[in-house]
């Protein structure tokens, strides 16, 4: 098999279960960009956490990759139309409550161990954390995408992908303090 098809060199891609073309610059396809966008700025902080040995290091790594592969699934509800959502299997390519609620643990037990800023952050205190924090800005721009989507009613009002979406970037926000040694406030110069 050919990675090439020449099935979007007119400008089209398919859509999962039934194969329905529509444009590249569909919002539908903007929205599961996005998040693919995301999937690969995790694997960017993941590659900055694969010579590090600190148990929070590792932990976020652990962390990491199954959000890249919980964000396959939200690009799987994405990239299907809302006339075949009853072939979406939970968890798997349907986004769930409790997806939503396992990112609420994962926050709470996060913040537990930092104290979290009181005024805005500037990314870039370490690598990984950069990332995160970039990560993070692009799951708010696929965010924004599904608000259009609820919106235009391509995406059904009972889908968990925004409180879903919502929810991981605030755990993101999270992890790259976490990533960054705990919050440290940024000091103007003298």
């Amino acid at each position: 098999m050919r990675i090439y098809t020449r099935k979007g060199d007119t400008g089209t891609t398919g859509l999962l279960f039934g194969g329905d073309r529509i444009s590249k610059a569909d919002p539908r396809a903007e929205a599961y960009g996005s998040t693919d966008e995301a999937v690969s700025a995790l694997g960017l902080a993941r590659a900055s956490f694969c010579a590090l040995t600190d148990r929070t290091e590792v932990r976020l790594n652990e962390l990491v990759v199954r959000l890249q592969r919980e964000l396959f699934v939200v690009g799987a509800e994405l990239a299907t139309h809302t006339d075949r959502r009853s072939k979406l299997k939970e968890g798997e390519t349907l986004v769930t409550a409790e997806m939503v609620s396992a990112l609420e643990h994962e926050i709470d037990a996060l913040e537990e161990g930092y104290r979290m800023p009181s005024e805005f952050v500037l990314p870039g205190e370490t690598p990984s954390g950069a990332a995160l924090d970039l990560a993070r800005s692009v799951l708010r721009r696929a965010e924004r995408r599904c608000v259009a989507l609820v919106e235009g009613g391509a995406l059904p009002q009972d889908s968990h992908v925004l409180p879903y979406l919502n929810r991981l970037a605030d755990l993101l926000f999270v992890m790259a303090r976490a990533a960054d040694g705990g919050y440290q406030p940024v000091r103007s110069a003298p």
